[in-house]
This record gives structure tokens, sequence and C-alpha cells, in this order.
């Protein structure tokens, strides 16, 4: 009896240990199964963007720009709009609508950006916005890349005779824009100097200016390139200096909602064409003879190689459209601030083989 009942318990811990083997076999089986369908789910979605197909159900590119910054996104008294911002979005609709004309351009005041990009009213924001940790990762934004690397600086009158920042005085009256990062460094900037100091702030780029050429403030406060644009609407320009010092790192850059990782990617490597045709030395002029360089990197550029653009959905044609309609990141800089006298001197914003720190990966 005692040996027929060890039988019986052995027999069933055999049994447990097989059952417990099986469990573990159907589980890893039942994971690599969730797997291959993650895999198989995500093939099948790739080069899939709810934000593309809208765009070309609609027919244009729908972009957020300032509300008049020469230089970066700056209307005309026809309403055609020019600068390195305006650009970016053209790029866009070259490489997804097949023309760079096809942009709907939407002006944004500081304080609105942010909610007409969130809110579904426009699908690229391209208007001087610096990149920081805070909008990129509170309020569903992703910062596509950096097409202007700036920083926040001063500007007064000459006949005030400051020639310095470490010149200001308590009581100092300072203009500027609300709802801006130009708000906080202004407050950083006077706090951490134990200087008191009044702000002035307006919610349009052009009551700022004017209020400070009216004379109701001592100083002017935003990015350096903006105080350049600016300075070009005042109405003596040659009687105003913006100051050495910068206080602030000011990465300026596209900006799209979360959630459309292939419309991130478009708008991204948009930009990116645009610096690494520069780098190469492929611009609007040239680009159809590079199609038989000798250099794969230049060949994939211009779509005479490799079929990059199928990983967004788009014909191997995109980047091409996008040098011979826009034209490189040095073409878009000369014309849209060089030549208009803003900031001659490219500084940072140079090629990273030229002394600048302008920089992408590569497209392959």
């Amino acid at each position: 009896m005692n040996n027929l009942l060890t039988n019986k318990y052995n027999r069933g811990i055999k049994m447990f240990k097989y059952s417990k083997k099986l469990f573990a076999f159907f589980a890893v089986l039942s994971m690599i199964f969730v797997v291959a369908c993650d895999q198989q789910g995500g093939k099948q979605s790739k080069g899939k963007s709810k934000t593309l197909e809208n765009t070309k159900k609609r027919g244009f590119v729908r972009c957020g720009v300032s509300q008049g910054l020469p230089g970066f996104s700056n209307a005309d008294a026809s309403g055609n709009w020019t600068g390195i911002d305006v650009d970016v979005c053209r790029a866009v609709a070259a490489a997804t609508l097949g023309d760079a004309t096809k942009v709907k351009f939407t002006p944004l005041s500081a304080k609105e950006r942010f909610t007409a990009l969130t809110s579904g009213e426009i699908d690229i924001l391209a208007r001087n916005t610096t990149w920081t940790l805070s909008r990129d990762a509170d309020i569903g934004l992703t910062f596509v890349g950096v097409n202007f690397y700036d920083g926040q600086g001063f500007m007064v009158r000459k006949g005030s005779g400051i020639a310095s920042t470490s010149e200001f005085s308590n009581g100092t009256s300072v203009c500027t824009n609300l709802g801006t990062t130009t708000e906080l460094n202004m407050r950083d900037f006077f706090d951490s100097r134990g200087i008191s100091y009044e702000p002035v702030v307006f919610e349009k780029a052009d009551e700022v200016v004017a209020a400070y050429d009216a004379g109701r403030c001592d100083t002017y406060t935003t990015d350096k390139s903006g105080l350049a644009a600016q300075r070009t609407k005042l109405s003596a320009p040659d009687d105003h200096v913006v100051l050495p010092e910068t206080i602030s790192k000011e990465p300026l850059g596209p900006v799209v909602r979360q959630g459309d990782s292939i419309w991130e990617d478009i708008v991204r490597w948009s930009l990116n064409t645009m610096i690494e045709a520069e780098e190469y030395g492929v611009n609007s002029t040239n680009a159809d003879m590079m199609k038989t360089s000798n250099n794969p990197a230049i060949k994939r550029l211009v779509g005479a190689e490799g079929e990059l653009g199928a990983a967004f959905g788009l014909d191997n044609d995109w980047n091409y459209r996008i040098i011979t309609q826009v034209g490189n990141y040095g073409e878009s800089y000369k014309r849209n601030i060089a030549d208009t006298g803003i900031l001659p001197d490219r500084g940072p914003n140079e090629l990273w083989t030229k002394g600048g720190i302008l920089y992408v990966p590569p497209a392959r």
C-alpha cells in the first residue's frame, strides 16, 4: 500500500512538473505571438501619418509664424511671406505636396502660438521659438531641430551713454514681449544683480517696438536676432545700439505636436536636408548636375540613389524638391538675413565645417 501511494505521489509530482513546463512553453509562445503582432502592426503603420494624410487632402501645409519679424517670418504689403522660418514650412510643402508655395501662414502672438499648435489649428509652428525642457516635455510639443542659434540681449539709445549691461541702474524700465522666455531671462538677469527694474510688456511684437520707439522704456530686450530685425522698424535705426552682452541660450526651431512620429520626421528631415545640402555644396541651381555625382551622400540628397522617401510615405524626390524650390540653408540665410542687412555675420549659424555649430545627422 505504501509503495502504491508512493508511486501515485511520484506520478503526481511528475505531472505537476510537466504542467509547469507546458505552462511556461505556452507563456513564451504567447509572448512571441504578441511581439510578432506588434512588429507586424508597426510594419503596417510605417509611413502612415494622419497629419500627412490631412495635409494632402487639404492641399496645403498649415504653418504658424510670427506677426512680423524681418528675416524670420514677415509679410509684405501684398501678403507674401518671407524668412528662414517661412522657408522651413515651404520645404515641408515641397516635400509632401510637390509645391513649396502650398502653405497657409497663420500669424500668431507669443501667447497664443502653442495653443494654436496643440489645438490643431496649425501643424507646424515655425516662429522663432526657443527650445526648452518644459516646452518640449510638458505641453505636448516636439522640437524637431534648430534653424537659428541665438541669445538674448538688450538694445538702448545711443544717447543714453550706456555701453554695457553693467551700467544698468535701479528703476530701469524694460520693454519686452508677454509670455516668452525673454520675460524669465530678464527677471533672472536683474534679480541676480540686485537691480530693481520696471517691466513694460505687450502681447504683440509691434507693440513692444512702438513703445520702445516712443520712449516708454529705457531698453528693449529680446533675442539678439530679433533686436537686429526690429531695429529696422524704428523711426531712426542708427540712433540705437545692441549691447555686447548675451544673457541666455536661445536655440530657435520648428515645433510639431506630439503623437505623429512620421510627420515629426518629415519636418525634421526637411530642415536637415537644407542644412546638409549646404554642407555638400548642393544648391537650387546645381541640384540637377549633382545627380551624377560620385559621392553617394550627394546622390541620396538629390534623390538619385536610395529610397529614403519610403520611410515617410513620400516619393524619392522629396528632398530634391526642397533644394530646387526652396534652396539650401545658406541660400535661405543669405536672402532673408544677410542680404537684408539684419545679421550679415552668421556666427554660430555657420556650418560646423566653417567654425559654426550647424550640424545634422547624415541622410542615409
